[in-house]
């Protein structure tokens, strides 16, 4: 019989946990809640939530909504998404992750006590996500956002440098963005950074790749849209060649399993555990 083994260490985060419980008790409670944007990033979990009364909107949606329910998800929004809350009498309920919240209110705070406006602030982070639009925010749209070295290059090392993270992003790449910054900051600015990625991502990538390296054969459950599946997935396909990223069950290679001794089955922070479930099911139920 082929071993299938699911990592305990994959799943939802405390701050996606924590949001989809708040969505869950609020549609008990009956009448519409809505959530700005999806919940998590991951189309089967929000499927769940839509079939229990979930709707999802976008922005150009929610600045129409009056008189309503609102989730705002664990990535946090901007100042303004709770000004047009206000305007609109729509009721917040703020999912936001505390590990967000926390960076928002130090990001604004760096913002409010920049009086001459002379520092840089810089966030190492994905361009247009949901969460880094949210830190974005704090600063009046001012902050400038990092994804590699080529975008660090165009900072101005002449003037002041603080750098922060978006939450889920990868520490090496964090640290990497460090070293370069500190060996062209002009001796006349100062610079300073701040590792806010959050450890229960980060300490997910030591431990998926062991996980990876005890089995022969890896199958990667994520959402297409999550950030942070593409980052321990890519840990994965280094710590084990036969990892194969999936979005459900219907995209396992079942003639690849057969092949197999030994199987692990492991997800972003955005998996919920009933998909790797299933999952291993279908692997289990098809090699009986």
């Amino acid at each position: 019989m082929i071993d299938v083994e699911i990592d305990n260490g994959s799943g939802f985060c405390f701050g996606v946990t924590t949001a989809i419980k708040k969505a869950e008790e609020e549609l008990g409670k009956g009448g519409t809640l809505y959530c700005l944007g999806d919940i998590v990033h991951n189309g089967r979990e929000c499927e769940r939530l839509k079939q229990l009364g979930l709707v999802t909107i976008n922005k150009e949606e929610f600045q129409e909504l009056k008189n309503a329910r609102v989730l705002l998800r664990a990535h946090g929004e901007p100042p303004s998404t709770y000004q047009t809350a206000r305007e609109n009498n729509i009721e917040i309920i703020d999912a936001t992750c505390p590990v967000v919240l926390r960076l928002q209110q130090r990001i604004k705070q760096e913002y409010t006590n920049n009086e001459q406006k002379d520092k840089q602030i810089v966030i190492f982070g994905k361009n247009g996500h949901a969460e880094v639009l949210g830190l974005v925010g704090q600063t009046d749209g001012t902050a400038k956002v990092v994804e590699s070295l080529k975008d660090v290059e165009a900072l101005d090392f002449t003037k002041d440098i603080r750098l922060y993270s978006q939450t889920t992003k990868s520490l090496d790449g964090f640290r990497e963005i460090v070293d370069y910054i500190n060996a062209h900051i002009a001796p006349g600015a100062s610079f300073e950074y701040y590792d806010t990625i959050c450890r229960q991502v980060a300490n997910r990538m030591p431990n998926i790749q062991e996980f990876a390296k005890k089995h022969d054969l890896i199958f990667f459950v994520c959402g297409k849209k999550s950030s942070n599946g593409k980052v321990l997935f890519n840990k994965c396909k280094s710590a084990n060649k036969n990892s194969f990223l999936i979005s459900d069950a219907n995209d396992i290679d079942l003639d690849l399993a057969k092949q197999a001794s030994s199987i692990g089955i492991c997800g972003a922070t955005s998996t919920p555990k009933w998909l790797m479930e299933e999952c291993k099911d279908a692997i289990t139920n098809h090699l009986k």
